[in-house]
């Protein structure tokens, strides 16, 4: 048995956890920072490296802890390397190397969109299958053809979806971070105002939401500036209803493009309950499995920076 301990701090999560032949979670320790970053309506990340410096230590040694292992046991340390703020990935990347070289232990990169992805192996997932990756800066559709093995069929050709979902939230009067508030309105909402949805000119699985989050921001100025009353759940749900159906349309498309007969999401924006909905029930009509990790392996954790180290 392999155990190997993981470390994530690519945004505002100090995370660190033991995971055994890449699917088995011994402890999963996370200390979020999205108290604190709440007041300002985003991260700021020179506010987050400083809050990473403070946690790491303790967030590893508790890791440790949970999962009744010494560092005798661990035979690797995992970390995120990219995509992320800088200052933040330093901190967890300049730890991991430094506990690697004290303790002799081989030292893993893992790219942090491979994470996301991995995070299926711990539901017990095998590849092939066709993922979805939302994240507030990622929308990817990729084609898991086996392990580490992947083939990009869609992108987003601007804004992310969980980047629209926070811009719009904002504007909206809703807390930070934005997919959780606005999926909890859209529940006490009706999908009653149009939204155009993108079109493009050539056939492509690709995605784009800058419009759709402008058409939503211009329609809340505009009730705004007659005076007239905004029901926000409504506009949420609007919104909601649009994004989650552009995602599994794009991405069960794409499935039926490669016969693939297994679908996924992972991301931040993967734990959203309407997405997760759609795609149970999409993937229900087409006769096809639909996988999806549990909400505490959707937003950053570093359970998932193991499962993909593992392999």
């Amino acid at each position: 048995m392999i155990k190997i301990l993981a470390i994530e701090s690519s945004c505002d999560e100090t995370a660190a956890s033991v995971v055994e032949d890449g699917c088995t979670v011994l402890s999963n320790v996370i200390n979020s920072q999205a108290n604190l970053h709440k007041k300002y309506g985003g991260v700021v990340p020179e506010v987050a490296s400083r809050l990473h410096i403070e946690a790491i230590d303790g967030v590893v040694k508790q890791a440790l802890i949970d999962a009744s292992c010494t560092i005798d046991d661990i035979d690797a340390v995992a970390v995120t390397y990219a995509p992320g703020l800088v200052g933040s990935l330093l901190v967890g990347l300049s730890y991991a190397k430094a506990y690697a070289f004290a303790t002799g232990k081989p030292l893993i990169g893992v790219h942090h969109i491979e994470g996301h992805i991995c995070a299926n192996y711990l539901m017990g997932l095998t590849p092939p299958f066709m993922c979805l990756v939302v994240s507030g800066g990622h929308s990817h559709i990729i084609y898991v053809e086996d392990y580490r093995k992947y083939k990009v069929l869609g992108k987003t050709r601007d804004d992310a979806a969980g980047e629209a979902y926070d811009k719009v939230a904002r504007v909206v009067g809703l807390s930070y971070p934005g997919g959780p508030s606005i999926d909890k309105a859209a529940k006490l909402g009706l999908p009653c105002i149009p939204i155009t949805k993108p079109k493009f000119h050539d056939e492509t699985l690709d995605f784009s939401f800058s419009g759709i989050k402008t058409a939503i921001i211009n329609y809340h100025h505009n009730m705004e500036q007659k005076g007239e009353e905004i029901n926000v759940n409504d506009l949420c749900a609007s919104f909601q209803s649009t994004v989650v159906d552009i995602l599994t349309t794009n991405t069960f498309k794409a499935a039926e493009m490669t016969g693939v007969k297994k679908v996924a999401i992972a991301g931040g924006v993967a734990s959203n309950s309407a997405l997760r909905e759609s795609f149970e029930k999409e993937a229900k009509k087409r006769g096809m499995e639909f996988v999806c990790p549990s909400p505490i392996y959707c937003t950053d954790n570093a359970a998932m920076i193991g499962a993909a180290a593992y392999h």
